[in-house]
């Protein structure tokens, strides 16, 4: 049988239908037939060791550098930006403003944030006791997930948190431009990205001022050394970026991790009871079945062959990590369970070069918010009301009423 013929035969998704889900019968029966599937756009990749070798292989670049222009956006604020951010880019240029921002992101800093992060945790969860009390509506994405990871951002950044709302504003806004409305969308993306802009340059013109201990002085020292150091326009540019990318992936996975955890309340309890020992594995088990990043996109840099299958240059390789997460030859034992020990790494957080640079500070975040939630409610279920972004490409709530026993 000819690879032709293979990949004829390949199982088909139309990942851009509106019914399409992640989530779904139909993936993982593709998954069962075959190790990757035809889509509408270029491949996708099922299971967790093609996935796993996919993600570092040489002739494939992070893929979504021509997301603008595939859907007829070719100039703009948002255009100038993208071309430019750390998502994008490759070879000596990523590598090198990488190197350059990676030491604001790591474990140390994770650490110091913790504190900080806990009292915004606290503060929130005592609110949200509140208004339950009152006999009003709590929301998690409004009420929780999205003031925690905005404020989060804003500790990390040494900012005021009464600018929290003007970020996730401006942050839910510029998501848009990932969707495939981006070109319906491109206006009010622009004038947002302009804002962010605009707040940036404020936020570093008051640091050259009045230095700090924050992540946005010591990028200012780096950008201000001897030898390679960071341009004006990177730093803006990385400063938007984490504006955006901060608050976006941290409020949609708090979702997904609540609504897995509701869904397997005996994990909540075990979590509730014994939060020291299995907060890390409750996350890492929340982040590997419902990743709020379903698919990590590459496109190929040269034409090249795996395991059969040809493809050609300019294609595009979806990696799908949740499918990857819950394949049952790489998981027996797919689902949740967080006392088990020895699970494979999930793709979560991407991986190779393009890694997320954030994945110290998010993890941490996520690990002080989750056990105090867990320690704090029990039976927390929702009602209905909830709505959600479309099962494919970065998911999560947009509304998750809840319901809840204070413990």
């Amino acid at each position: 049988m000819t690879a032709q013929l293979e990949t004829e035969q390949a199982p088909y998704l139309d990942i851009a239908a509106p019914d399409f889900a992640m989530n779904s019968e139909a993936v993982r029966a593709a998954r069962e037939r075959s190790w990757y599937a035809r889509t509408n756009y270029g491949f996708g990749v099922l299971r967790y060791q093609e996935v796993t070798e996919l993600l570092k292989h040489p002739s494939l670049n992070q893929g979504s550098a021509q997301w603008p222009d595939h859907h007829g956006v070719h100039s703009g604020v948002f255009y100038e930006w993208w071309e430019k951010n750390l998502l994008v880019l490759e070879g000596t240029e990523h590598d090198r403003i990488r190197r350059l921002l990676n030491p604001a992101f790591s474990p140390g800093v994770a650490r110091r944030l913790e504190p900080a992060f806990a009292a915004i945790a606290e503060e929130l969860i005592s609110e949200m006791i509140a208004r339950d009390e009152r006999g009003e509506q709590v929301d998690f994405v409004a009420h929780f997930a999205e003031p925690f990871a905005t404020r989060a951002l804003c500790a990390m950044m040494g900012l005021p948190h009464e600018h929290w709302p003007f970020i996730a504003s401006r942050a839910n806004t510029v998501g848009y431009a990932l969707s495939v409305t981006i070109k319906e969308d491109i206006e009010r993306v622009d004038v947002a990205v302009r804002e962010l802009y605009d707040f940036v340059e404020q936020l570093i013109e008051e640091r050259r001022r009045d230095p700090s201990d924050d992540m946005v002085s010591k990028l200012l020292q780096v950008s201000q050394g001897d030898g390679d150091s960071l341009s004006d326009a990177e730093l803006r540019n990385a400063l938007v970026l984490m504006l955006f990318g901060g608050m976006d992936t941290t409020r949609n996975q708090l979702g997904l991790i609540l609504q897995t955890f509701m869904r397997n309340p005996d994990q909540w309890e075990k979590l509730a009871a014994r939060p020291k020992e299995l907060t890390r594995p409750a996350l890492e088990e929340a982040l590997r079945v419902n990743p709020t990043t379903r698919w990590v996109t590459r496109e190929a840099n040269e034409d090249f062959e795996f395991k059969g299958l040809s493809i050609a240059e300019g294609t595009t390789v979806h990696l799908f990590t949740m499918a990857s997460g819950t394949d049952p030859e790489a998981f027996p034992d797919p689902e949740i369970d967080i006392e088990v020990s020895g699970r494979k790494q999930h793709h979560t957080f991407g991986g190779g070069v393009h890694k997320c640079i954030g994945h110290f500070i998010a993890r941490a975040d996520m690990s002080v918010a989750l056990p105090m939630l867990a320690e704090a409610f029990t039976d927390v279920s929702c009602p209905g009301g909830d709505s959600w972004l479309p099962d494919s490409g970065n998911h999560g709530p947009i509304a998750l009423p809840i319901t809840f026993t204070v413990r």
